[in-house]
């Protein structure tokens, strides 16, 4: 029988308290951030959504189709600009302070929907509802598994990244060649993959809360993490809308 009044009994009672304590006050910091990270994210997606719709009100008479549809050197500035605010994140996080980062991770939201506005010219509403409630439920249920598995799926990373590369590269051919039966393949593939990075950057996002917990720079990463989500979310939709959305006409 143990002797109450050991105090080798008593030190480990406190040690064992002491890493219970220290675990579950882990446990809250990590909800807490990963929820920052879910509600930056999905804030964003529905504030692209709006200025997508509202860029788009009016159909052939609307901002987006003077500006996009009928082309232009503003229409290529506001197809690239995503990908230079993406950028300005990725490569100026180190010098930038968080409230920065949040300026320009919003600024990204808002270019977002200017440049996929078109996709209310070009689909019907039907479709645009469908592809977006199908990606929801496909994203909450990867991010899940993707949060709670104990697999590692770290090595799945370069695959996923390198099949990425060889998506973009097969879409610039496919522009030229405008094959039906190669983008319904690329779309296909583009879903597969965005659901892996689904996954995969929920778990990176997870463990990366461990190094940074406590310190200065977590607050930007939870900015990037949204940043990674908001990517693989949107992309997923835009895949999954080119599979099986129906044309406007």
């Amino acid at each position: 029988m143990a002797n109450w009044s050991d105090p080798r009994t008593g030190a480990a009672s406190f040690a064992a308290n002491a890493a219970g304590a220290q675990s579950g006050a882990y446990d809250a910091g990590l909800r807490s951030y990963m929820l920052s990270v879910y509600n930056r994210m999905t804030s964003a997606v529905l504030l692209t959504g709006i200025v997508a719709l509202l860029f788009a009100w009016g159909g052939s008479e609307s901002p987006a189709a003077s500006v996009l549809i009928n082309g232009g050197p503003l229409a290529w500035i506001v197809m690239l600009a995503p990908l230079g605010f993406v950028m300005a994140l990725s490569f100026g996080a180190n010098r930038m302070r968080e409230s920065t980062m949040n300026l320009v991770f919003w600024g990204f939201a808002v270019v977002m929907g200017l440049s996929l506005s078109t996709i209310f010219l070009q689909y019907s509403g039907t479709s645009i509802a469908g592809a977006f409630f199908a990606t929801s439920a496909a994203f909450a249920g990867l991010s899940l598994y993707g949060y709670t598995t104990k697999r590692d799926l770290a090595p799945f990373g370069t695959f996923l990244i390198m099949g990425v590369v060889g998506l973009i590269v097969a879409s610039l051919i496919n522009l030229f060649l405008q094959s039906g039966p190669l983008n319904l393949i690329i779309s296909a593939i583009g879903v597969l993959l965005f659901a892996g990075l689904t996954a995969y950057d929920t778990q990176k996002i997870k463990s990366l809360y461990f190094q940074v917990a406590g310190t200065d720079v977590a607050g930007k990463t939870a900015i990037m993490g949204a940043l990674q989500l908001y990517l693989d979310f949107i992309n997923m939709f835009l895949f999954i809308l080119r599979l099986f959305g129906s044309s406007r006409n």
